[in-house]
């Protein structure tokens, strides 16, 4: 039976790093996702406001055919920033596509809206994305904060604090699988009891607080969180060992939007942009076959269900803005 990984979070899948950086007075924080060598990666868009940046040039029809880096920020659009600063400084460090005698790196990226969460955001005409860009980039490591960290600082999930969440399975083949979610959802993450998780019957080990299973489900239980368009979204990272072409990375990162379907209700709206990538740090040798490319995508989908979870069992209070333990 697949374990979860020895941290259960998704730098279990060898030749990851994460770095985040917080911005306090603002609300708002940044997240790098650093592959030790460029990487097949692909992304899969099902909000109706996404916020993204070079997606198109992980299509498999497409030339390209790594990524040096993905950037999870909140900030909005503003946030975007963020992945030209870390496109710079990887650039600076002799990583990216070589054109000539210039190094481009590729890095994807996607952001949340965090602006109505009550933090500072009188910044004028100078941001705090490119520089918390550049932080996150410098504070990449194989151990990082859940909750209130990076892209997940400024989040709100529903009526609750959203925030950074991460899980691993460990599959019986010893094939890794895990996933980084920044939740920030329109919809609800618990049932309409107030504590049990939508994502309860995946959790392992306590790993969320030891799920209470739930009473009788309402057809009605879960439904839409008052939101304004592009004002929320939930962006996510799943990530495995296992050599994946660019085409078997967006069948994986499809299956894995299931997972924000079992962990979120409702999902998928107008007011989200939720944004789901997919990589491969092909450090385990061998062609998955689609009987393999299945068990890899179910895994990423309960991993990312467990991650969003997660993210809020780790949430903090910020503000008014309630958290899950409080």
């Amino acid at each position: 039976m697949p374990q979860t990984g020895p941290r259960n979070l998704i730098t279990d899948v060898p030749g990851l790093k994460v770095g985040n950086a917080e911005d306090s007075a603002a609300i708002t924080g940044v997240t790098v996702i650093l592959p030790d060598q460029p990487c097949v990666a692909a992304a899969d868009v099902r909000g109706g406001g996404p916020g993204t940046r070079e997606i198109h040039v992980m299509d498999p029809e497409n030339l390209v055919e790594q990524i040096d880096a993905i950037v999870l920020s909140g900030g909005s659009a503003f946030g975007l920033d963020a992945a030209g600063a870390v496109m710079n400084r990887l650039a600076h460090r002799g990583r990216g596509f070589v054109v000539g005698t210039h190094h481009i790196p590729i890095v994807p990226a996607a952001i949340l809206f965090d602006l109505m969460n009550g933090g500072a955001k009188d910044w004028g005409e100078d941001p705090p994305y490119r520089r918390l860009g550049r932080a996150a980039l410098d504070a990449v490591a194989v151990d990082f904060a859940l909750g209130n960290s990076g892209a997940g600082m400024g989040a709100t999930a529903g009526p609750l604090k959203g925030g950074l969440g991460s899980a691993s399975l460990v599959m019986d083949d010893g094939t890794v699988v895990g996933a980084l979610v920044a939740a920030n959802p329109t919809g609800s993450v618990v049932m309409d009891d107030g504590r049990t998780f939508w994502a309860w019957a995946l959790e392992r080990s306590g790993e969320f607080g030891g799920n209470p299973p739930p009473g009788r489900v309402s057809p009605e239980d879960g439904g839409a969180a008052t939101a304004l368009p592009g004002a929320n979204t939930t962006i996510a990272v799943v990530a495995t060992d296992a050599v994946l072409s660019k085409g078997q990375a967006r069948r994986v990162a499809m299956m894995a939007q299931d997972g924000l379907a079992r962990a979120i209700r409702p999902i998928h709206t107008p007011f989200d942009g939720d944004t789901v990538f997919a990589l491969s740090t092909a450090r385990r040798g061998g062609e998955v076959d689609p009987a393999g490319l299945s068990q890899i995508g179910s895994a990423a989908a309960d991993c990312l269900a467990r991650a969003v979870a997660r993210a809020v069992w780790f949430a903090e209070p910020v503000g008014s803005i309630p958290a899950y333990r409080s």
